[in-house]
């Protein structure tokens, strides 16, 4: 959601007023159309200005001379008008080709601008990565966040999941969980990975009854998490790894706090090391820093993958996406899927300009505080609730002691419970250890 609304907060340099409205295509095709008509309306002032001082009077080469100067100077007060008519265009094309219209979806929810929420106070994310390189059939789904949006205050919390999380359930009554009783392929032992759900649901269209082919995918993997975190999961973003590194590229380059030295490329990372401390990658670079397996694991990817995530969230500022929209565009159309509905865009908009300049807690489910290989669903639902509620307090100045930069977790004491998103219960599978903590994502990624 961050990576996207990125796209249109461009649209304002500030975070102040109803953004939002930006976003409209209607607002997009007035604009792009006050932008042509305001060229025209200045050429044609150049135009008869000239004609009214009568050129005829001037010499032969006075004539050339003066005609070259008032060709030039229509130039000059149409171009900016022009750049603005195709910025505009360019906005309104990206948008349209990522997002959907609820138009174009019979089963489609009306969106209220008046409450374009539904009365929530919370929308949930899933943000994936997706590893469809050109030598691969389907999607790995290799990379799983979910952000956890407070409307009010923009306030995030965000959850990391291992891409081996095995045996997840399914919302009891689902075609899938009929199918999987006992949690996804548990009858393989060393299989049931959650980064499978989501190809597996596309190539057996039986267990999604009445979803057609590039949504029997994301709507598997959103019930599988929602129900594994005891949230609803509202809508999902998908964004294709190497279609990453463009967008990296387009906005310059991402400054990261590199922990340790990452050696990158192929199995043995021969392509080079990304060295400690603050560093500028590229979109090669900072793609391999959140992939790279050299003398790491899985949990070390996912630590250093929600810093990029943070980091492009941060640095991807609205004059940034202004300057560099063009390129940014035309990447996201290449590599970025959702189901986020256009009507909605001008609200996430403001939503997401919400995020940049709140308070972002994360927690990821990685050993020894979560086994992967046999989850206990209860602790996580519990450790995912607590971190709700964390991620609505103050952050904590000064820093407590004794927690670093390093991604990891913290010691936060919870506040008082809320709620639960949804009244479904978990028997965990094993005996319920001590509960992981979230930790500021500026505290674990040092921005």
């Amino acid at each position: 959601m961050l990576l996207l609304t990125a796209l249109v907060g461009g649209l304002v340099l500030s975070g102040g007023g109803n953004t939002g409205f930006f976003a409209r295509d209607s607002t997009l095709t007035t604009g792009a159309t006050l932008a042509i008509v305001g060229a025209i309306a200045w050429f044609l002032l150049v135009l008869f200005s000239y004609i009214s001082l009568g050129p005829e009077r001037l010499s032969g080469r006075g004539q050339i001379v003066s005609g070259i100067a008032v060709g030039l100077l229509c130039v000059s007060v149409m171009a900016p008008f022009a750049l603005t008519a195709s910025t505009v265009l360019t906005i309104k094309d990206a948008a349209n080709s990522i997002f959907e219209s609820n138009a174009d979806k019979a089963s489609a929810v009306p969106i209220k601008h008046e409450d374009p929420w539904g009365g929530r106070d919370r929308v949930n994310f899933l943000l994936i990565g997706g590893d469809g390189a050109g030598n691969r059939e389907g999607v790995r789904t290799d990379s799983i966040n979910v952000a956890s949006v407070h409307v009010a205050t923009g306030n995030t919390a965000m959850f990391s999941l291992p891409r081996n999380l095995q045996h997840v359930r399914f919302t009891p009554g689902t075609t899938l969980a009929k199918q999987f009783p006992n949690g996804f392929m548990r009858e393989l032992p060393n299989g049931g990975l959650l980064n499978e759900v989501w190809q597996y649901a596309e190539d057996h269209p039986e267990v999604m009854p009445g979803k057609k082919t590039g949504q029997r995918g994301p709507a598997a993997l959103m019930d599988a998490i929602g129900y594994t975190l005891n949230l609803k999961i509202d809508y999902y973003a998908l964004v294709n790894m190497y279609g990453f590194a463009h967008l990296v590229d387009a906005i310059g380059g991402l400054r990261i706090k590199v922990e340790r030295d990452v050696p990158w490329g192929g199995l043995y990372g021969t392509a080079g090391t990304i060295k400690t401390g603050y560093q500028k990658l590229s979109g090669e670079e900072a793609l391999w820093y959140g992939r790279s397996r050299v003398g790491s694991d899985d949990f070390s990817r996912m630590a250093r993958q929600r810093c990029v995530i943070g980091a492009f969230a941060q640095q991807a500022t609205p004059s940034v996406v202004l300057t560099n929209f063009a390129k940014i565009a035309n990447a996201a159309k290449k590599s970025a899927k959702t189901d986020i509905p256009r009507e909605l865009l001008e609200h996430i908009t403001e939503l997401g300009l919400k995020v940049k300049d709140a308070r972002i807690v994360s927690l990821q489910f990685v050993p020894p505080e979560f086994y992967t290989g046999s989850p206990d669903w209860q602790k996580i639902r519990a450790a995912t609730a607590r971190t709700l509620r964390q991620s609505l307090r103050p952050a904590r100045r000064p820093q407590a002691a004794g927690v670093t930069a390093s991604p990891g977790t913290s010691g936060a004491t919870p506040a008082a419970t809320p709620k639960p998103s949804r009244s479904t219960t978990v028997q965990p599978s094993q005996t319920p250890t001590q509960n992981g903590n979230a930790q500021s994502l500026d505290d674990a990624c040092g921005f």
